[in-house]
């Protein structure tokens, strides 16, 4: 039996390698911004077209704080730009996952249903969702309606595809299993099917989260004016590459958190499955 005294000496150990796995995640984006750095200081481009790190922080500072409003009517309103996206983001992804996931376990679980709907929206599948905008605006007007819808486009096929894929590969040793104790057709489903196909469902819930950010910045560049995507096009039209580059930023930042967050939710909803590379113990 392992004793307190034990592991305490190897907590040390187990810290200094934590801390240099998070050190190996930021050698890329340091070298990254190191580069860019030099080249937008060498003097190649001018610097209104191409802005350095420094005063793209800047921008992104003066946006988050206001401290010196040279990012004039945004200076100091980036909580609020982030608050209409994030708020345009997760209703059009809630109503995507909710109806995909829906869909999708149907699709694979149901022959009628592969059979009746599963053509249909193949077939709207390979529409790219900016097609949909002209009809977004005509029929929700220049508001939040129209970007959740066109939201929701960009993340309804990934959870289907996922969620269809996940229940028709569910090994079928298992539902053998089941059928053999007694189980009936719902306990099938719910205790054996689902559970296996949720590995896949959070894959689809992982690329929809990111399409859902690509497509709200798409969205807000036409249908709506608020929001990060309206500060990176009006910043475009007035030559303010330092607030367009913060504003791609400030939509990657969000992105990951957000997938950070369904990460956690997927570690403990999956708590069978370790998250590893191939070649490493920890992904």
């Amino acid at each position: 039996m392992t004793s307190v005294t034990d592991v305490s000496p190897a907590r040390p150990a187990f810290r200094l390698t934590r801390a240099l796995q998070g050190l190996e995640r930021l050698i890329v984006p340091v070298l990254l911004i190191a580069g860019w750095e030099a080249f937008a200081r060498s003097g190649m481009l001018p610097p209104a077209l191409l802005p350095a790190p420094s005063a793209v922080l800047h921008a992104l500072g003066d946006w988050v704080f206001g401290f010196d409003e040279t990012t004039q009517t945004y200076s100091g309103h980036w909580l609020r730009d982030a608050l209409a996206s994030a708020l345009r983001v997760f209703g059009g992804f809630a109503l995507a996952s909710l109806l995909g996931i829906l869909a999708g376990v149907a699709i694979g679980w149901s022959r009628l249903f592969e059979k009746t709907l599963e053509p249909t929206l193949q077939m709207l599948r390979p529409i790219p969702p900016v097609s949909w905008i002209p009809l977004a605006i005509i029929w929700f007007g220049i508001a939040d309606k129209p970007a959740i819808f066109l939201v929701f486009l960009g993340a309804f096929f990934p959870v289907l595809m996922n969620s269809i894929h996940g229940v028709k590969t569910v090994d079928h040793n298992l539902v053998r299993a089941g059928a053999m104790m007694g189980a009936n057709s719902r306990q099938m489903l719910t205790d054996i099917v689902l559970p296996a196909a949720l590995p896949s469902i959070f894959a689809g819930l992982r690329i929809a989260v990111g399409s859902a950010w690509m497509l709200t910045v798409t969205a807000e560049m036409v249908a709506v004016k608020s929001g990060l995507g309206y500060v990176l096009w009006d910043s475009y039209y007035f030559l303010r590459y330092d607030i367009v580059l913060a504003a791609m930023i400030s939509i990657g930042l969000l992105g990951y958190l957000s997938d950070l967050g369904l990460k956690a939710i997927m570690a403990r909803t999956l708590r069978w499955q370790q998250t590893t590379t191939v070649q490493g113990r920890a992904g």
